[in-house]
Parts: C-alpha cells; structure tokens; sequence
C-alpha cells in the first residue's frame, strides 16, 4: 500500500471518528433536553403522589372519627331510651299516688303526720322528675351536637373522595407523559459512547450535589456520631429484593458506586440510621434523591424515589419514612438505589446493613 494510499486511509479514518463524535454529541445533547422534561414530569408525579397520600391519610383518619361518633351516637341514643324510661315510671308512680293533682292530694289528708310525709315524698318526685328531665335536655343536646358532627364528617367525606379522583386522573396523566419522554430519551440515545458519557456526567452530578451538601453539613455543628459503632447494624431501608452490584461494572470502565432494592412503588423508605436531611431533590441519572448525614463524613442515599417526604434540614431518626420508592430517574421498574459514603468516598452498604 502506497504512502499516498496510507495517506487517504487514515484521513477517512479521522472523519469517521469526528462523525461519530459529532453523533454522540448531538445525542447527548437531545438527551439532555429530554432530561429536563423528565425532571418535570417526575417532580409533578411526585407533588401529586404526596398530596394523594396526605388526602388517603385523611380519608382514613375521617373513616375513624365517623366510627367513633356513630358509637358516640348509639351511646346517647341509648342513654336518652334508658331517661325515657325512667321518666314513664316516674309519670306512672306518680299518677298511682295520686300526686299528680297537688291540691286534690293536699285536701284529702286528714292526719298531720301523713300529710308531712306526703308533701315529703311529692317533693321527692318532683325533684327526681326534674333532675330526669334536665338529664334528658343535656342528652339531647349531645346528640345534636354528635348528629352535627357526623353530618360534617360526612360531608368533609365527599370533599376528600373528589380530591382523591381529581388526584387519581391527575397522576395517571403524569406518568403518561413521563412515559412518552423516557421513550424519546430511549431514541435519542443510541451509542454506547453516548450511555458512557450521560453516565459520568450524572456520577459528576452526584459528586458535585454530595460535595456541596458536605461543605454546607461541615458550616453548622452537627451531634451525630457517624455510622462506625453500628457497621452490620443498619436497618434495611426498603423492602424487597437486593441486588448486591456494588463494585461491579455497570457500562465501559464505570462501576456500581451502591446497591439496588426491587421493591413495591409507594412502599416506604426508611433512614437507616439517625441524621439529617442534607439533600432532597431531584437529580439527573438518579431521580428523586434523599441524602441524610450522619456524622463524621458518613452520607447515606436513597435514589430513584416516588416523592419525598422530608426536606433538606430534617432531623430523621432511625427507621423514619424519608421517601416513597418509585422509579424516578428514567427507571423502567421501582426500585431504590442505596449508597454509603464515607468523606465522599462510596463504601459497600452489604457490609454495614443487619442482612
């Protein structure tokens, strides 16, 4: 083969690669547009599933209180039979003795004596009537006032039930489009170099938004102890089935910084150990994002979440719900993905979770 040949081979080479490299550029850049329409659609699903969660919480909360009052009302009601009944029996004793004419009974007393005890006993009868029927008033004024109440849990009932069916529709709507732009995102991004390269830029992201939270953690005074006293201690922080990937390859050269937990969407996620709410967003390649510092350069993460609960600056204790798991992120399964880190560096979790 000729110099000039050589020559004209290895410029052909060079325009191929600058081609390609041009592709994967334009791929990640329609990737990452995509990825701000992903970010919306998973932050609008996660505001809905928070707000349908404290409407069912109502709902169930207002399922108890309307139980309750209707024991509250079958317990008046009864009272009001057992006063109704006494009342009668007072009516009819009275009506027997003849006291219920008082000038008629005053008239046919012929001894001192008698007459005594009979104004005694009137009296008695009166003032039992009396002390009945005041009891009655109070009894009937409780139920009205629980009959009121129910009446008004009732109607809270149907105002919760409206929410919770505008919420519904509203979800299903969301996670529609967040379906459409996963399979854009799907489209767009076709090369492996293209995979390898939103990878590292969403590992980079991550490092960024732990290091920041770390120089923002290391401003205040924190009392927490780190996690080294409870290694092979920590809770689980979700339900279901763990994938042990950590160290191993995920695409090219790039490694699994953590673990995955296939779980149950909505199920909760719990802080594995006591700390604080340094993170709590949504963050590319990794969804809906809690970070919890406990102490001494410990972080634990919990990605791909449905919502959030808490905030940046909670204090959590340990077993608390942060999160709802989910597959935010661009995750086509719910699932959680856990890290531990120690001064930034990611550290297995299987060695410091009770497994």
């Amino acid at each position: 083969m000729s110099w000039a040949q050589q020559a004209q081979d290895l410029q052909s080479i060079q325009q191929q690669i600058k081609e390609k490299q041009q592709q994967v550029a334009e791929q990640i850049k329609s990737a990452k547009k995509l990825q701000q329409e992903l970010e919306y659609a998973e932050v609008s699903v996660a505001k809905t599933v928070k707000a349908l969660s404290v409407t069912e919480n109502s709902l169930a909360e207002n399922k108890t209180q309307r139980k309750q009052l209707g024991k509250q009302q079958q317990d008046v009601q009864q009272k009001i039979a057992q006063q109704q009944e006494g009342l009668a029996k007072l009516i009819k004793s009275a009506y027997m003795t003849g006291n219920y004419d008082f000038a008629k009974m005053l008239l046919n007393q012929q001894d001192a004596a008698n007459f005594e005890r009979t104004i005694t006993y009137y009296q008695y009868l009166n003032n039992e009537r009396r002390h009945k029927i005041d009891e009655f008033r109070v009894l009937i004024s409780e139920l009205e006032e629980v009959n009121a109440q129910l009446a008004s849990k009732q109607q809270e009932l149907a105002q919760l039930q409206s929410e919770q069916k505008e919420q519904k529709a509203q979800l299903v709507k969301q996670q529609a489009s967040r379906e459409t732009t996963l399979a854009n995102i799907r489209s767009a991004i076709e090369s492996d170099e293209a995979k390898i390269e939103i990878l590292q830029q969403n590992e980079k992201n991550l490092q960024d938004a732990l290091a920041k939270a770390q120089r923002d953690s290391e401003k205040q005074n924190q009392t927490f102890s780190g996690l080294s006293r409870v290694k092979g201690k920590l809770l689980i922080p979700a339900e279901g089935e763990l994938m042990r990937m950590f160290g191993r390859i995920r695409q090219g050269q790039i490694k699994w910084k953590g673990i995955v937990i296939k779980g149950q969407i909505g199920s909760p996620v719990i802080a594995v150990y006591q700390g604080k709410v340094l993170y709590a967003d949504w963050l590319r390649g990794f969804g809906l994002v809690t970070v919890i510092d406990h102490g001494d350069g410990f972080m634990s993460l919990y990605g791909h979440n449905q919502a959030l609960l808490k905030q940046a600056g909670d204090i959590v204790e340990a077993g608390e719900t942060v999160a709802l798991l989910g597959q935010s992120g661009g995750q086509t399964n719910p699932n959680l993905y856990f890290e531990i880190r120690h001064k930034g560096q990611p550290v297995n979790p299987t060695a410091w979770l009770n497994l």
